[in-house]
């Protein structure tokens, strides 16, 4: 068993808890929409959640079987979960709350630091996934020197760079606790940023110049309502946009030059937890003749989000198992946009990852 902590009982953590109970419904040898089907012989059915933590009124004190389907979620129910016997517990609030989301999240203020460590402690959790709100900065800081004092490894799901940090300064702690850190910014399966990126490795890869280009999403969750102010989205700007350019020779240069836009645009709130990217990239060709592409796309986001963090909690088991610490830069290449190491498209994050699949035990 992969015993499992959630910072952030939000959308996506729903989809993930009842995800896990939808395949083990289905039995060991059920694999269809799953990216890896095992990963170090861990199958998505070894997953235990034994640990929650939010700032909800309307979750702290309940069973995760229920606190999932509690507002401001929306996510559907997928499958019936019996109670699991695992209350939310309050976690600290700090910036993982804006101010116009205080009426949505309903927080309290009772969670402290010490009192996270102690349940970590005490449900011996393994591996804790931060899924914080966007522009929570000093609360995924937090969960992190958190996660360093409970010996535990960290996932750290959203654009707050703590694996890529360009200090270096939670890298270094986590490698001298020889924890496991992966991180920042989870891909979806197949979302904006990774069809984004395919895109753009073909125009290099075809001999086509990128002139311009821009990714505008929309959607209808809390996600989104949260990121309606601009002041939450400047790690998350940076982390979409360099997940791009990083696929180009020249990706710096066009970025400096205003040609590339990348990023939440508007709440829709009848899309619910439909996300619809628009993606335009403008080129030139042959003889410099003009190349341009338009392309929209329609996922379900919490279910792009879960499927990659079952692959990520299992590649940081294996890491936890062969006493890798520090931030896994394979893993991280594959799975996040802002990754420690970039690779230069995902074909090569992919071997990349297959390379830390194939490393004999430490």
């Amino acid at each position: 068993m992969i015993r499992v902590a959630i910072a952030g009982l939000g959308n996506c953590a729903s989809m993930l808890i009842q995800g896990i109970e939808y395949y083990k419904l289905k039995g060991d040898n059920y694999y269809d929409g799953l990216i890896t089907p095992e990963i170090g012989g861990y199958k998505i059915t070894d997953i235990e959640i034994v640990a929650a933590f939010d700032v909800s009124k309307n979750k702290i004190g309940k069973d995760i079987s229920e606190a999932i389907f509690e507002p401001p979620n929306i996510t559907p129910k997928i499958v019936d979960i019996q109670k699991k016997g695992i209350r939310v517990s309050p976690g600290p609030v700090l910036d993982g709350v804006a101010p116009h989301m205080v009426n949505v999240f309903n927080p309290i203020y009772d969670g402290s630091i010490e009192n996270v460590i102690d349940e970590l402690k005490s449900s011996k959790a393994e591996i804790l996934v931060n899924l914080l709100p966007v522009g929570s900065e000093k609360a995924t800081r937090t969960y992190a020197n958190i996660a360093l004092l409970s010996g535990t490894a960290f996932i750290n799901a959203i654009p707050v760079f703590i694996a890529s940090d360009p200090t270096g300064e939670f890298p270094r702690k986590f490698k001298e606790k020889n924890l496991p850190l992966a991180g920042d910014d989870i891909k979806s399966q197949l979302g904006a940023t990774i069809f984004h990126r395919a895109i753009t490795s073909l125009f290099r890869m075809r001999g086509v110049s990128v002139e311009e280009t821009y990714q505008l999403n929309v959607g209808g969750n809390t996600d989104f309502l949260n990121m309606k102010t601009e002041e939450r989205l400047i790690s998350k700007r940076i982390s979409k946009t360099e997940a791009v350019t990083s696929t180009l020779d020249y990706g710096e240069e066009i970025k400096n030059e205003g040609k590339i836009r990348i990023g939440p645009s508007d709440y829709v709130p009848f899309l619910g937890n439909t996300k619809v990217a628009y993606i335009y990239v403008k080129g030139s060709g042959f003889a410099g003749l003009p190349v341009k592409i338009e392309a929209s796309l329609e996922v379900d986001d919490k279910a792009n989000c879960a499927a990659v963090l079952v692959d990520v909690i299992r590649a940081v088991k294996v890491a936890l198992d062969r006493r890798i610490g520090g931030p896994l830069e394979k893993v991280s290449a594959f799975y996040f946009k802002h990754p420690p190491v970039q690779a230069k498209d995902d074909e090569e994050a992919y071997r990349w990852f297959k390379e830390f699949l194939e490393m004999r035990d430490m």
